[in-house]
């Protein structure tokens, strides 16, 4: 019999912390996480049934694999719970909270501990955008480059060009808003950066090129961090009187197409979207969640590694027509306070992209939003709001919606 799957809550790192240059580990970085997480749902360790975490480059970056096994290494009081790592690119921290809504639905379990982390800066950016290449079809494509993703998502605004017509102005107005909105996150990675008033403009000085039409400020940067959340059935809830939810995850969405970016958009050459799949993906969400499309949403959380990432995800969530996405930009829809606010606490640009931790950051900003406790970032009225989540050139897509109980 399956079971709503309810957000009690959960916490975030800070995600300006160098934790390599403090001279600490996953260890640290997930420990810092766990004890806040544990208050804010008001739950203790014995309380948990099984672990799922999401980490994409562990093994690259620091050496380190086996990372279910962490949290029980840091919290003596998880120890014999079971627990398994998820890899989905920058969609793992969003597969491990499926695989644990699934356990909380079958009736396995009934109480989950959902953790993300990623350790990015152990090593020079130029080694560290390699790593970050083994989420692409290694030894396949992009072999003429080190910066993968900057190529692989310049190719995609290049596709959208030559579709639909595509101003790179818009690239860095997304840009902007982000930033701007990460001023208000007191855990984003920028919150205190400086910029110019050239930064987000097409001088070559102050926001200088990287790859086809994507510019240094259309880029998210290498970031530490991790997030985590709890995630309860109706029968942990029933068996805990002094609890009530608050949250409830009502539509999920998920799909996965093969690696090569190529072989996407020689799939799609016929479809009004770039990306059907993902398309779908959304639609599974709202679905579920028993929606008739994404104005229904008061806010979404998007994957804006790049601001490309983002431009595409606002004409496949259906705020505009496919093509179209520079509507939103230029009428405000998309701002704090337009009718459809996308990423009011920052996304991957402003706040960070540590990428086994976003889809969990992403479904605790949701949370945050819909209970009233973003702080700062938070939107008045909000109730319901949509996560997009991807993993590589949209390989893993994966989106929830999270509602106010």
């Amino acid at each position: 019999m399956s079971t709503a799957v309810h957000i009690l809550g959960g916490s975030q790192s800070d995600f300006a912390v160098n934790w390599h240059r403090a001279g600490l580990g996953f260890d640290a970085l997930i420990g810092s996480v766990l004890e806040d997480a544990f208050d804010a749902a008001r739950v203790v360790p014995a309380d948990i049934g099984v672990i799922h975490v999401g980490n994409a480059f562990g093994q690259l970056f620091t050496g380190q694999g086996q990372l279910g096994g962490m949290p029980a290494t840091v919290y003596p009081d998880l120890w014999g719970v079971p627990a398994t790592r998820h890899e989905a690119a920058c969609a793992s921290g969003s597969t491990a909270a499926l695989a644990a809504m699934s356990d909380l639905e079958s009736g396995r379990y009934d109480c989950a501990l959902v953790l993300g982390a990623e350790l990015e800066k152990t090593v020079p950016g130029g080694q560290a955008a390699k790593f970050m290449g083994a989420a692409a079809w290694a030894g396949h494509e992009a072999q003429d480059t080190d910066l993968v993703w900057p190529a692989q998502f310049a190719a995609i605004a290049a596709e959208y060009d030559r579709r639909y017509g595509l101003d790179p102005a818009h690239l860095r107005a997304v840009s902007e808003l982000n930033i701007a909105n990460a001023r208000l996150n007191p855990l984003a990675q920028t919150r205190d950066w400086q910029f110019t008033p050239d930064s987000f403009t097409a001088d070559d000085t102050a926001n200088p090129p990287v790859a086809g039409l994507l510019r240094r400020q259309d880029c998210s940067q290498m970031t530490d961090g991790a997030a985590a959340v709890v995630l309860v059935s109706d029968r942990f809830l029933r068996q805990r009187n002094d609890l009530r939810p608050t949250a409830t995850i009502t539509g999920w969405g998920h799909r996965t197409v093969g690696l090569p970016l190529d072989q996407k958009l020689a799939a799609s050459a016929a479809d009004d979207y770039v990306f059907p799949h993902v398309r779908r993906t959304i639609l599974d969400a709202l679905s579920r969640a028993g929606l008739p499309g994404i104005t229904a949403v008061d806010a979404v959380e998007v994957h804006d590694c790049f601001s490309m990432s983002e431009y595409l995800a606002i004409d496949h969530l259906g705020i505009t027509a496919p093509g179209e996405s520079w509507k939103a930009i230029e009428s405000g829809e998309i701002a704090r306070d337009g009718s459809l606010p996308v990423n009011p606490g920052g996304g991957l640009i402003g706040i960070g992209h540590p990428v086994g931790a976003t889809g969990v950051r992403m479904l605790l900003d949701a949370f945050k939003q819909v209970t009233a406790q973003a702080g700062g970032y938070q939107l008045p009225d909000a109730r319901r709001v949509a996560t997009l989540n991807i993993g590589g050139s949209t390989t893993t897509a994966v989106s929830f919606i999270v509602e106010a109980v």
